[in-house]
């Protein structure tokens, strides 16, 4: 009995040294990129370099509520990190010995997409969570949503969501329907994967995914989210172009 007490201790001084060292790592990533770029700066930065920037105000809700309920159904509510999602996504990641599943807020994602690259590291996930404290000191919840939407790549060459919108439906991003709505939030979870261009049906059920998140957490019906999946992007092209 005394030899597994033993055991267990060594494995849980292991366990905590191991991820001191790898907060401490991950603070020091946070700590020098804050200090190169402020968060206020940043902002102004993305601003600027932003030929298509859309204001939050010039966005269709039904356009943010598909991103939040598919990206982060607590954003509103937390303050920057998500507990039960970073706490399921520790459980699969054991699971399969890697980092398979980041659990990251949109706060989170917004630092990765401005500070950091898109490797996944431990260390770069430690420092996303020092970034998001950061962010969410410094900005609202409806600037963090605008900057997340005009940071992401939405494939084709879309680095922000006016350009996704013009580029795929021709339209500025406050005339997108519904449908459009749906179909643009599921896109930046895997760009190269879900770009309607590239891959309509991986496109369409990545866009099933939004509207049952959607319809789940109350921001469609569910004879809404059918209407719309018996829509079809190409369809919806050539109504577009008259055809």
């Amino acid at each position: 009995m005394k030899i597994v007490k033993r055991v267990l201790l060594v494995l849980l001084i292991v366990v905590i040294s191991v991820a001191g060292f790898y907060t401490y790592q991950g603070y020091n990533i946070y700590k020098e990129a804050i200090e190169d770029v402020s968060v206020e700066e940043k902002v102004k930065e993305i601003k600027e370099a932003t030929d298509n920037y859309v204001e939050i105000k010039d966005l269709p809700q039904d356009y943010l509520n598909a991103v939040v309920a598919v990206e982060d159904r607590r954003f509103y509510i937390h303050s920057g990190i998500d507990i039960i999602s970073i706490c399921r996504a520790v459980v699969n990641d054991i699971k399969e010995l890697k980092l398979v599943e980041g659990g990251s807020t949109i706060t989170q994602q917004l630092a990765k997409n401005v500070y950091f690259t898109q490797r996944k590291e431990f260390t770069r996930k430690i420092a996303e969570v020092f970034m998001a404290f950061e962010i969410e000191k410094n900005c609202s919840k409806e600037q963090i949503l605008e900057l997340y939407v005009n940071t992401s790549y939405f494939g084709d060459g879309y680095y922000c969501v006016g350009d996704a919108s013009e580029g795929y439906f021709d339209k500025k991003p406050i005339d997108m329907d519904l449908y459009e709505c749906t179909l643009l939030a599921g896109i930046p979870n895997a760009p190269s994967v879900y770009a309607p261009t590239k891959n309509p049906e991986l496109a369409k059920q990545r866009q099933g995914q939004v509207i049952k998140k959607m319809v789940k957490y109350g921001f469609l019906s569910k004879e809404q989210g059918n209407k719309i999946m018996e829509e079809d992007y190409y369809e919806q092209s050539d109504k577009r172009n008259g055809k």
